[in-house]
């Protein structure tokens, strides 16, 4: 059996019990970093099996692997360095492959900065979109926005330290002044989150300097999201 195995975001004890014995369990474990999967196993007291690297560029000669150890009888984890494997992320063509070619598997839930993210951001959680990281160039990220423009769900991305200010002068360009929260380091020591509407955010990280891993939460398309609803000039909510 290949078990998909979801790991801590940031603090290590929320590994599941079930995880925990997964990893017990396996011979062999495919991982984004194994320096990183080696820190997890250690933390628990896991003897280290067989790992192997699987990251975007080598999915297939990995998969190949991977599966080989399945059929034959072997217990295999998947795992990325922090969240389900496959959401965002490559291990989805390694699932997609055994669910083609009827390869046993399961999915151990866990950790997932998606999930905590929309939680910690306040916004409303009946509908929400999970789009990954945006694009890079100025017109691409534009029209990607443009996509959800005129839709009422809230929009959760993933982006890197460095392009936060970009992502939220973008955002506010195309979207207008709704509000949003920018998830900063979510479950480690230096957990830190702002609230607020995207133009007091775009000043708050105009020009500053981010470390850590981001997740942007943005309102949905409802007038009772925007500035222009609100009853004043909301202040910034951290």
């Amino acid at each position: 059996m290949l078990h998909a195995v979801a790991t801590p975001i940031g603090n290590l004890d929320d590994l599941s019990p079930r995880a925990v014995a997964a990893f017990r369990g396996a011979s062999l474990i495919a991982c984004e970093d194994t320096r990183r999967t080696w820190q997890i196993l250690s933390r628990f007291g896991i003897p280290r099996p067989e790992m192997v690297s699987y990251r975007q560029g080598n999915e297939d000669r990995v998969a190949d692997k991977v599966i080989e150890a399945v059929l034959a009888g072997r217990e295999t984890v998947l795992c990325s360095d922090g969240g389900y494997p496959a959401i965002s992320d490559p291990g989805y063509r390694l699932l997609r492959r055994c669910a083609a070619e009827g390869v046993p598997y399961d999915v151990i839930p866990g950790a997932s900065a998606v999930a905590v993210a929309l939680l910690m951001s306040g916004l409303s959680t009946s509908s929400f979109t999970f789009r990954g990281f945006p694009p890079r160039g100025p017109g691409a990220i534009r029209n990607w926005f443009a996509e959800d423009a005129g839709k009422e769900h809230t929009l959760v991305c993933y982006e890197s330290p460095h392009r936060v200010s970009a992502t939220l002068k973008a955002a506010l360009d195309v979207l207008g002044d709704r509000e949003a929260a920018v998830c900063i380091e979510l479950t480690k020591l230096h957990e830190r989150v702002s609230r607020g509407y995207l133009s007091e955010l775009v000043a708050e990280f105009d020009g500053k300097a981010v470390r850590g891993e981001v997740a942007i939460v943005i309102a949905g398309s409802n007038p009772k999201f925007s500035r222009s609803a609100a009853f004043g000039a909301a202040p910034s909510r951290a």
